[in-house]
């Protein structure tokens, strides 16, 4: 038997309801915080957290990650906060479905405004981290492509961050093609708004074209399961990334499909080797080890 210390994991979850002025609906927000203790709190200094913005895949809610994961507790393992907002299928894409809601600059904007004016976390780049699977996935590379000011690093959980499964993305994979053969792609037509293309090929064409954009983005992991229905496509986008000389990281573990056990064993993987975290509370004024 192996000498396994007994551990009590202590956070809080708060379920948040709010009228978005971006969606034109009332929301729902989870936010899971570290506590460290019981509910008798002690007296403490004031302390933000590291934050990940943890984004759902396709039909799901913001309840997912907590019902088919133990997020909770990882948070609690590795003192970050984590904020879970709704999608509703929107592929966090403004004005997508037939709402017209602008989800992708509601996650971006308002919620980040939101939750930065009435809980403790940190509001620094290197401090916010935006992660997602599926759907998810997609949403969170458009978040680091389109404002890379605003994390520092982003985590895809089966998906590349560009959507080619579907009737109407049938162009993608020759696109990509294209671009991996050297082809002249300047046929293909401009995107005059990035946060309303749910593809998001071109965009990130654009921006991998700018050495500068380039440069400026966040650290980029993926990971994907080996028998993941979705693998093929995925790969396509890598060999586009790599003809494109993007920098990230990638791990395929064999055996894994599209599903909640892979999505929990990565998640936890990349909060404790992979992000950059503290693993700690930060304590405003105090320097920093």
């Amino acid at each position: 038997m192996t000498d396994r210390k007994e551990k009590h994991v202590y956070m809080v979850v708060m379920k948040l309801n709010f009228h978005s002025l971006l969606l034109g609906i009332h929301t729902k927000v989870n936010v899971i915080l570290p506590t460290g203790r019981p509910v008798f709190y002690q007296e403490k200094p004031k302390e933000l957290y590291q934050v990940l913005w943890l984004l759902h895949g396709g039909t799901d809610d913001c309840n997912d990650f907590i019902q088919n994961t133990n997020i909770c507790r990882y948070a609690e393992e590795n003192k970050i906060a984590v904020i879970l907002p709704e999608d509703n299928d929107a592929f966090f894409t403004d004005g997508y479905i037939q709402n017209g809601g602008l989800y992708f600059s509601y996650v971006t904007e308002e919620l980040v405004k939101m939750c930065r004016s009435i809980l403790p976390i940190s509001d620094k780049r290197e401090d916010n981290f935006v992660a997602g699977n599926s759907m998810g996935s997609g949403g969170a590379m458009k978040c680091a492509v389109l404002h890379p000011e605003l994390y520092g690093a982003a985590l895809m959980l089966s998906g590349s961050g560009i959507r080619m499964h579907r009737a109407e993305d049938t162009w993608v994979a020759g696109f990509l093609e294209k671009v991996v053969k050297g082809e002249d792609v300047s046929d293909y037509p401009a995107v005059e708004d990035p946060k309303r293309d749910v593809q998001m090929a071109i965009p990130i064409y654009n921006i991998l074209s700018d050495p500068e954009k380039k440069a400026a983005l966040p650290k980029l992991f993926f990971t994907c399961g080996g028998d993941d229905r979705i693998l093929a496509d995925v790969k396509k986008a890598m060999a586009f990334y790599d003809k494109m000389g993007l920098e990230y990281f990638w791990e395929e573990i064999p055996g894994y499909a599209h599903e909640w056990d892979f999505w929990d064993m990565q998640l936890r993987k990349a909060l404790v080797e992979w992000l950059p975290l503290k693993h700690a509370a930060i304590i405003p004024g105090k320097e920093e080890e």
